[in-house]
């Protein structure tokens, strides 16, 4: 199994209603702020693990669990829904209490890169540098979907209460990184193997079960309007990165309905831009590529 180079440690903070998990790396200095790393959809913050191994510098870094994912639990009632406004009060609620007012290095993969820079725009004080890894959006929703997308939305948030929505579970640890290679075709053995372990955990059936909750599924009722993004974009002061794959994600995902050119279009209209390539990848970079990957954001974060 992967060795993990830079062991983490964890702790729980009281955000917005939820018992947050954070990971942390190194050790914090006197002021500096972290290096803050948000993972994306149906992923945890250890699986940032590869990239920390890899760096250079040993300087702090935390990386939390969204909410509804890893060891990030709600105080009460668990939602049947996650909306895309709560990660930027989570994020700034959690920037708050990590650093005050002193602007933090972000970066963020996937979902977490979209909110990372939707959360650039809103807060352009807050961050000193921005690092977007395949943040890319939503496809453009033209306004005559919303009957049907509420109705969707409806729907599923039915099926979650009748329990038709759970998320797979698996014999063993061997059966998640199993699933896991599936999905990411160069993932090796033992970092399958070491992700399987963070990514899930035995429930009282014993079957192990993903971290993650159900309810990320259901559908999102409110469409997504490229133009709002775009809004946001302009007022980003930070100089930010953006990463993509050698692979074509979005083409494989949206099958034409949103592409690489579309996302480039959009994001175009942050100020002050510089665009990388990780060759030899797909979306998760982060565990294709962690030294390439982690070399391209410390170069970048140091000026470079």
């Amino acid at each position: 199994m992967y060795q993990a180079r830079r062991p983490s440690r964890s702790e729980f903070l009281p955000i917005r209603g939820w018992r947050y998990h954070l990971r942390h790396w190194g050790t914090p200095e006197a002021g500096r702020p972290p290096l803050v790393l948000v993972h994306g959809w149906m992923d945890v913050a250890a699986s940032w693990q590869f990239v920390v191994d890899a760096m250079r510098e040993d300087r702090h870094i935390v990386a939390p669990d969204w909410r509804g994912y890893g060891d990030t639990t709600w105080n009460g009632a668990a939602p049947d829904s996650y909306w895309f406004p709560d990660y930027l009060g989570d994020l700034d609620a959690l920037l708050d209490a990590l650093a005050g007012e002193q602007p933090v290095d972000l970066v963020g993969h996937s979902m977490g890169g979209h909110v990372a820079t939707l959360y650039a725009g809103a807060r352009p004080q807050r961050i000193r540098r921005l690092v977007n890894l395949e943040g890319f959006g939503m496809p453009a929703s033209p306004p005559e979907q919303a009957p049907k997308r509420y109705a969707q939305w409806l729907d599923e948030i039915r099926a979650l209460r009748r329990g038709d929505m759970d998320l797979s579970d698996y014999a063993d640890a061997e059966g998640v990184a199993r699933r896991l290679m599936k999905t990411n075709p160069r993932l090796p053995p033992d970092k399958a193997d070491w992700l399987a372990r963070q990514w899930a955990r035995p429930n009282a059936e014993g079957r192990w079960a993903i971290l993650g909750d159900p309810a990320h599924k259901v559908t999102n009722a409110v469409l997504f309007r490229p133009e709002e993004a775009i809004e946001v974009y302009r007022r980003i002061a930070a100089p930010t990165l953006c990463v993509v794959a050698s692979d074509d994600s979005l083409g494989l995902w949206w099958k034409g309905r949103y592409t690489l050119d579309e996302f480039r279009e959009r994001i175009a209209h942050v100020p002050n831009l510089r665009h990388a390539l990780i060759e030899d990848a797909g979306h998760m970079m982060h565990h294709d590529r962690p030294e390439a990957l982690a070399a391209l954001i410390e170069d970048f974060l140091r000026g470079g």
